[in-house]
């Protein structure tokens, strides 16, 4: 009779043995898949290193480049852009920069060239490209002592320069964003899409900004205000306001200019003047004290864009009722 051979099952240990290796092997099966799939999947978008030229823009180029860049603003909050002069550690960071957004500002006219020559391979888009402009605002006095406001080109300056402060403009920033988008989908092409969806929230939030500065400002009788600094024309346009300039660019008026100018406050009854943290408060302190006006400080230069144009509406018109 031929032998039997029983096939004996392996102990209760072994088979639970033999289970986990099966399973280890299949973690190690499902890692090594995952590894291969992402390394089958598109590379991260290598994020762009910008520059641009005061904190602002930051806002606007991050609202629409999000983690896809890197912006630096050259000009700190607390620095004016119209005597601001780049550190060489700037200089030196510039060379990395993929894209410059320069907006006007008096500091790019003279170290631009220079700002260039540190990195030839950066492209320089002017984010107010498309911007109606304005002259820029100063306040003066004639021979007679008739107090007059002119443009700077019609009060003798030969290059009739523009009003630099397009941000405070919340029409004129929608230009600017879709300048931002249209070169950042000229260097980065894959991105296209991401930046053009990105565009139209930052446009939809602009709007919302503007309905609700307007909606501060509705209720407010008075409607002129005097600037130590011409900062606000493109805001005053906006909203209906009118600002009456003190000096310009930085310049302290004359004696002269001052008395003429608290005689126009007292025969108008302007009770507001804006003072802002990069400049000089004396000649608005004097001003203030003669007509009995308010000095209100304002921060056109918070990287908080949205934030900080709403509680300009707020401390202006509250100071104006």
């Amino acid at each position: 009779m031929g032998s039997i051979h029983t096939i004996q099952k392996p102990p209760v240990e072994a088979r639970v043995r033999l289970l986990a290796l099966s399973g280890l092997l299949g973690l190690v099966c499902c890692f090594l898949t995952g590894v291969c799939s992402a390394e089958d999947r598109d590379p991260a978008p290598q994020v762009l290193d910008v520059f641009a030229s005061i904190p602002p823009q930051i806002h606007f180029v991050e609202a629409i480049g999000k983690e896809r860049v890197s912006c630096t603003a050259m000009v700190d909050p607390g620095e004016s852009p119209a005597t601001y002069e780049p550190t060489p550690k700037q200089i030196a960071a510039l060379g990395k920069a993929r894209l410059y957004f320069r907006i006007g500002v008096p500091f790019e006219s003279i170290w631009m060239e220079r700002i260039q020559e540190a990195n030839p391979d950066m492209r320089v888009v002017d984010t107010a490209e498309g911007v109606d402009l304005l002259p820029m605002k100063r306040h003066y006095h004639g021979e007679d002592g008739d107090h007059a406001h002119s443009s700077a080109k019609s009060s003798g300056d030969k290059d009739g320069r523009k009003d630099p402060h397009v941000w405070l403009s919340v029409e004129a920033v929608k230009t600017q964003a879709r300048n931002i988008c249209n070169a950042f989908v000229t260097e980065d092409p894959d991105g296209r899409t991401f930046y053009e969806q990105n565009l139209d929230l930052f446009l939809d939030d602009l709007g919302r900004l503007d309905r609700t500065i307007a909606d501060i400002f509705a209720k407010v009788s008075s409607r002129k205000f005097i600037a130590l600094h011409p900062a606000w024309g493109y805001f005053a346009r906006d909203y209906g306001l009118e600002q009456i300039p003190v000096e310009l660019e930085g310049k302290q008026p004359s004696a002269k200019s001052l008395t003429h100018l608290i005689q126009l406050a007292q025969s108008e009854n302007i009770r507001v003047v804006v003072v802002q943290r990069q400049f000089s408060t004396a000649s608005a302190r004097v001003i203030a004290e003669a007509i009995g006006a308010r000095v209100v400080q304002l921060d056109p230069l918070d990287a908080d864009y949205m934030e900080n144009m709403k509680r300009i509406a707020r401390t202006l018109a509250e100071a104006m009722k």
